[in-house]
């Protein structure tokens, strides 16, 4: 997944109306370039063109938040690597854009991402069991890039305990429903803010238009949700919802935009 993040906003209305104006124009980039056949969007709202590379990617999002008249500082870009979908254990090799890279070689590749692009967050970059190259990478780049823990913690409280004392990641996503309980759930956002990790509250792949998860992203003061793009009915009620509540907040609403991503 290759994602847009509007942090830099004072208010989560401008923050939305912005990801909203660059996914129009990302449409609009995409079709002049692949076609109409190229903006059929997935599970989770997003496009997939037929692009070889992944810097492609990336080259889309950057040339639709310049022609939408946004600013780097606006807008950040963040990647979703789900390293373990193109992790070969047989070789113990990661087959990306034609290459066949070590650990170490696709560590140096996100660095250069970073360089290139300014990504300010990167979610899965190793397979879900390699604590090692998550300390690593947290190590390297941590004190700048939000690294993610989604498939290496699945909100497991004792997974993310390992990662704390690893040094692994630096930022969790945090699944509802993923551990089996709420209280559970709870317990393990908690260890994370205890631990200075941040919390990304996040939908699932297969949604409904149930908006419980935005009520829940503002109790926790997370500050960060991750709900897809701003299409079908499923990701566009939390957007809606999150908007109904900071109405209802009003002057009390807080929009943590870039303080996010203070280390």
């Amino acid at each position: 997944e290759f994602m847009i993040i509007p942090a830099g906003f004072n208010d989560f209305p401008s923050a939305l109306r912005a990801g909203v104006e660059i996914y129009q124009t990302l449409k609009n980039v995409i079709v002049k370039k692949y076609g109409r056949s190229s903006i059929n969007v997935g599970d989770e709202g997003g496009f997939a063109p037929p692009l070889s590379l992944s810097e492609q990617a990336l080259e889309l999002l950057s040339t639709a938040i310049e022609e939408t008249g946004y600013s780097y500082s606006e807008v950040f870009l963040g990647i979703d690597a789900a390293s373990s979908s193109f992790y070969d254990s047989s070789s113990g090799k990661y087959k990306i854009d034609g290459k066949n890279l070590s650990e170490g070689e696709l560590l140096e590749y996100y660095i250069e991402l970073v360089s290139k692009f300014k990504l300010k967050s990167i979610e899965d970059p190793f397979e879900e069991n390699d604590f090692d190259s998550f300390a690593e990478i947290t190590k390297k780049i941590g004190s700048r890039v939000q690294i993610v823990g989604d498939d290496i913690f699945v909100t497991n409280k004792e997974r993310l305990i390992k990662g704390i004392k690893n040094g692994a990641a630096n930022a969790l996503l945090f699944k509802l429903n993923q551990c089996g309980s709420l209280s559970e759930s709870l317990d393990t956002f908690k260890t994370a803010v205890e631990n200075n990790y941040k919390v990304i509250v996040s939908h699932r792949s297969g949604e409904t238009e149930d908006t419980y998860i935005s009520d829940v992203a503002v109790a926790l003061n997370a500050g960060q949700i991750k709900t897809g793009a701003p299409c079908r009915g499923e990701r566009t009620a939390k957007y809606n919802r999150l908007l109904r509540i900071n109405d209802k907040l009003g002057p009390l609403a807080k929009y943590s935009g870039r303080e996010v991503f203070s280390f």
